[in-house]
């Protein structure tokens, strides 16, 4: 039987086990447990590799329609599996119990078939996945999500650095006026600079709006 739900007494979500692998790095995955029934049922884990894994809890009582998690953590590896596959294997057993049952009162032979009990079986693969995976996926759903980001805040800057270039042009323009001014000594050049200095000021101020009307917005 499947992990989904396809049996008649629980449910394990997900599908199966994936483990961020890194060497000498524990790594874990949870497992929630649904009891579809309205009786309680007792669940116990098995695993082809139980020197690996670390499972809590490895067997419980779940009462009727309630849930429960499994932890299972992948012990810290020394080497890298070939090809980053996985061939190990966990099967989760399930059984009715009678009600009020615990977990400490469970007879050896609670999932022994032989017992005459119903056992249900449910087997979930394991899946070992690179730590940058994920992150790179991220990375690239991002780009493409937003093609022209880049290209509009390039273009902010550019105009931006072309309104800086162009005020520091004008002001070295004002000191220069200024300095002819005092050593021609003219007082009637004072008209004529006060009006050119208004002409920068306003020249100065359209570009800065034109700067500012083409920021794009945030939606």
């Amino acid at each position: 039987m499947t992990a989904g739900g396809g049996n008649q007494l629980i449910s394990v979500q997900p599908n199966d086990l994936k483990f961020i692998f890194e060497l000498e790095k524990q790594s874990f995955c949870d497992l929630k447990v649904v009891n579809n029934t309205e009786h309680h049922v007792a669940f116990k884990v098995k695993t082809t590799s139980p020197k690996k894994y670390f499972v809590r809890p490895n067997t419980s009582v779940v009462q009727p329609w309630d849930s429960t998690v499994i932890r299972v953590t992948l012990q810290a590896q020394s080497e890298y599996p070939p090809s980053m596959q996985c061939k190990d294997k966990f099967l989760l057993q399930s059984t009715i119990v009678p009600a009020h049952t615990d977990v400490d009162e469970l007879a050896p032979d609670t999932f022994n078939k032989e017992s005459g009990r119903v056992i249900e079986e449910c087997r979930l693969k394991v899946f070992y996945i690179r730590p940058n995976s994920t992150s790179e996926d991220e990375g690239l759903r991002s780009s493409t999500q937003n093609p022209d980001s880049n290209s509009a805040l390039q273009r902010l800057k550019d105009e931006r650095d072309a309104v800086v270039k162009q005020t520091m042009q004008l002001q070295q323009e004002v000191d220069l006026l200024k300095r002819r001014r005092h050593r021609k000594g003219d007082s009637g050049f004072s008209f004529t600079f006060a009006v050119f200095v208004g002409l920068i000021g306003i020249m100065a101020g359209f570009l800065l709006n034109l700067t500012l009307s083409s920021t794009p917005t945030m939606e």
